[in-house]
């Protein structure tokens, strides 16, 4: 199997989410980690990448280092793509400049700090042509792409009310005050941005919406709050959500629910039936049509449309999760990328993850979001015109 030559900035000792995007590229057998800069200290980026089996010269002190070290290598040699898992603030110059050299780009969540930026990556990239997705990783679930295929093939009837709700209670107390280097810079402005909470998992709801129903969003009504005391941002929030059409939302997100771990629910209800999905049980999608028996639907059987099939990889009854839905974005970046390389159509089934396009959508969306909050007008209006 051909693997792709892959480079990591960020993600390096204690980073949980590098780890993940780490593991989910080893589940696609389709990519070789051959280069990285993991740490803001030179030197700890350096000696992390020699124990992850990367070759010395190749594991650089910054991805400064990084990236001009891959581009003086010939072009059979130099990384074919790079994941940036840095914390927030680091996203927009590193992806910016990859992308300037043409080099393919997966950027975790949320993309930038504004939509200036956003849609400065928007113009580079494209100029370039190169790929560039953003790691909303609950797309990759196989029952999130059958709920899109049901609800966008008319299966629920026409949509009427979509509701996501995202609750975690892990900083129910000021863990960034006792030494928690994932609390410290999650809920610090100048490193996440200008939300806590909203960008952090409201990214994620908005983009479980858009990605479910094609719902255009309208206008949005916020209440953002900040419940422990001393933090900077927004650690809950409620949102009422108005869409193109006529259909109406509701987006609630926490993370000081206490005793809640990744509690990320989405309802979709509409005139012949609704749906939902669980993260915490992903391998069910429970649907309820207007006449006759509630339904549930299993990961894993060949009742799922072709898109959530080829979204499962072992059989039904052995759960897949978390990371399998990682892989899954992976594993359509690659179909993209090899399919360009061997001068064939990448299948569609399978080359499916969340776009340029859809990271800009989201910066925009928590700006709007905020604007709302910070307002005496009820409505705020929050149709995203692209770039």
């Amino acid at each position: 199997m051909t693997r792709l030559r892959w480079g990591m900035v960020g993600g390096g000792p204690g980073a949980f989410i590098g780890a993940v995007h780490r593991r989910a590229t080893g589940l696609t057998e389709q990519y070789e980690l051959v280069a990285g800069a993991f740490s803001g200290d030179a030197e700890r980026s350096r000696a992390f990448g020699q124990t992850l089996g990367i070759a010395a010269d190749r594991s650089y002190g910054s991805w400064e280092a990084m990236l001009e070290g891959e581009l003086a290598l010939p072009e059979h040699l130099r990384i074919q793509g790079v994941s940036i898992v840095t914390p927030n603030h680091m996203h927009y110059p590193v992806a910016r400049a990859f992308a300037q050299a043409s080099i393919p780009v997966v950027c975790d969540k949320p993309l930038v700090h504004t939509s200036e930026q956003a849609a400065d990556l928007l113009r580079i990239v494209a100029g370039t042509g190169s790929l560039f997705a953003v790691t909303y990783n609950y797309t990759g679930y196989p029952m999130v792409r059958q709920a899109r295929d049901l609800v966008r093939g008319g299966v629920l009837g026409e949509v009427r009310k979509v509701q996501v709700l995202y609750n975690q209670g892990w900083l129910s107390t000021r863990l960034e005050g006792q030494g928690n280097p994932q609390a410290d810079w999650r809920t610090d402005p100048r490193r996440s941005g200008i939300a806590g909470a909203m960008g952090d998992i409201g990214s994620h709801a908005e983009n479980l919406i858009a990605t479910v129903t094609g719902l255009t969003l309208e206008a949005v009504c916020a209440d953002l709050t900040t419940f422990v005391p001393g933090r900077a941002l927004d650690d809950d929030a409620s949102l009422l959500l108005r869409f193109q059409g006529g259909a109406r939302g509701l987006l609630a997100v926490s993370q000081i629910a206490c005793g809640l771990e990744n509690d990320l629910s989405l309802q979709v209800f509409g005139t012949r039936g609704s749906l939902r999905w669980q993260q915490e049980t992903p391998n069910h999608l429970d649907v309820f049509p207007l006449e006759g028996p509630q339904q549930r639907w299993t990961r894993g059987n060949s009742a799922l449309s072709p898109s959530a099939q080829a979204a499962s990889h072992v059989p039904s009854g052995h759960p897949e999760g978390f990371t399998e839905a990682f892989a899954n974005l992976y594993r359509g970046v690659a179909e993209t990328l090899l399919a360009q390389q061997e001068g064939r159509t990448p299948d569609p089934q399978i080359a499916q993850f969340p776009t340029l396009e859809d990271g800009a959508r989201g910066v925009h969306f928590i700006e709007k979001t905020v604007e709302s909050a910070s307002s005496t007008q009820k409505w705020t209006h929050a149709r995203w015109e692209g770039n």
